[in-house]
């Protein structure tokens, strides 16, 4: 009886949430030791959490500059905190599993599907393996691009760390770099390899490992699953119409893409629409950007990249379903369809639930954070919003924060990366309520 109780608390949304809250107290403790950074001084403890929330949740807002702070052994902590964080700590057990030929459970299982937010146990062993061979390839293949490119402005040593190192960030969305200043990767706004490079990672890791392994059927023309479907076409259409956005409120705007040529306007304004969703590396000054493209910014944010990815947000899935349930009912249709295929109510509930919960969720925060932080509200409205999308853009925000705005921005990110529904059903109660009294429907005016 006392396992079977032990069993029931230990649920799959606890597991993960209690995992991923070891991970970042570990990393938090690595970062803080004086060993990790290059004056040999210890990071303040909230600072090194606030540094390893964002690794871990892939996020990239940082206290600290990461290129000019941490020494080698920080920076390593870093980049495996984000790999970790990026692939989930049950993926990445699964494969070592897999290669010492062990036998991996029911229960273990039943993790993993929580983890890769899938909704089949079938293939599951599989899938994990391809998640992480395809990882490491799609990061291996960029960091040499990455690395070659660099190797023109550094010491082919440094190149290539460098390349990996962004590589495995871009990829896993967190947004952490190495030039130093705060500045990100605006040394190379006008680049291409650069920024399509970077830009490609991002996209990939933010499209959902489900998605990156049924690719395959994309190419050879075979069927593809509906979720894929969703994803490519919700994907494909916010990147333009984000780049488009871009370029219209920024383009005589001289604080950011304004002074630029015609096709660096272009290449930026593409870039901060793939950036905006979930990815944190910046080509321009967001702090000198326009209320407009800080609005812009803000809702790409909050939409965010594809369920089971290395990204935040509510999702381009969720926001599409929602839109489509409106449309529904504008039309007066029976049920939502798309691409011959009808959406299941409870597909509808779980989307607006997280929609309406991401939305409290945010406004909340910000409106505690106008109370610690004397900043302009739009300020503070990107940076939670940021952070609860597991973005890491920032308008230079974050190392002022006080100490509970900074614990504030913690918990946005660490909600925002398992999902405020997973860390809603972690402090449910252990048993569901299953009683079959049914009530009579009520009357109510709405709209």
């Amino acid at each position: 009886m006392q396992k079977m109780k032990k069993m029931r608390f230990f649920t799959p949304a606890r597991v993960l949430s209690i995992g991923f809250a070891v991970l970042i107290l570990v990393g938090a403790i690595l970062l803080s030791l004086p060993i990790a950074s290059q004056s040999g001084e210890g990071l303040r403890f909230v600072d090194a959490l606030l540094e390893a929330t964002s690794a871990v949740c892939v996020t990239g807002l940082i206290v600290v500059d990461t290129g000019t702070y941490f020494n080698h052994f920080g920076q390593i902590v870093l980049i495996s905190l984000i790999q970790i964080g990026g692939l989930g700590f049950m993926t990445l057990a699964t494969f070592i599993t897999i290669m010492t030929g062990r036998k991996i459970g029911l229960k273990e299982r039943l993790l993993i599907q929580e983890a890769l937010n899938v909704s089949s146990l079938e293939g599951l062993i599989r899938l994990s393996r391809n998640v992480v061979l395809i990882t490491l390839g799609i990061e291996f293949f960029f960091g040499l691009i990455l690395a070659t490119r660099f190797s023109f402005d550094m010491p082919l040593g440094r190149a290539i760390y460098y390349g990996m190192f962004h590589s495995v960030s871009a990829f896993c969305n967190a947004g952490f770099d190495l030039f130093g200043g705060f500045k990100s990767i605006s040394d190379y706004v006008g680049d291409p390899t650069v920024n399509i490079s970077i830009g490609f990672l991002i996209i990939l890791g933010g499209i959902g490992f489900t998605v990156l392994a049924d690719m395959r059927h994309v190419f050879l023309r075979k069927r593809t699953m509906l979720h894929t479907k969703i994803v490519l076409l919700v994907s494909a259409v916010l990147l333009v119409i984000g780049t488009v956005g871009y370029y219209l409120f920024e383009n005589h705007n001289p604080g950011t893409i304004g002074n630029f040529s015609e096709g660096t306007k272009w290449l930026a304004s593409f870039f901060a629409s793939t950036t905006a969703r979930t990815a944190g590396y910046a080509s321009v000054n967001y702090e000198t950007m326009s209320q407009g493209g800080l609005l812009w910014t803000i809702i790409l944010m909050f939409i965010g990249a594809s369920p089971g990815s290395t990204g935040g947000g509510i999702k381009t899935v969720t926001t599409f379903v929602i839109l489509l349930y409106i449309v529904t009912v504008i039309t007066n249709k029976e049920r939502p369809v798309v691409f011959g295929r009808s959406i299941a109510p409870q597909m509808i509930y779980k989307s607006l639930v997280i929609a309406v919960m991401a939305l409290l969720l945010v406004t909340f925060s910000t409106m505690v954070l106008t109370v610690t932080e004397n900043v302009d509200f739009l300020r503070l409205l990107f940076e939670t919003t940021s952070a609860f999308a597991t973005v890491g853009l920032s308008t230079n925000l974050t190392p002022t924060l006080s100490d509970p705005g900074k614990a504030l921005i913690i918990i946005l990110m660490y909600i925002g990366r398992l999902g405020p529904l997973t860390i809603a059903l972690a402090l449910a109660a252990r048993y569901a309520d299953k009683a079959n009294l049914k009530y009579p429907e009520g009357s109510l005016y709405v709209g």
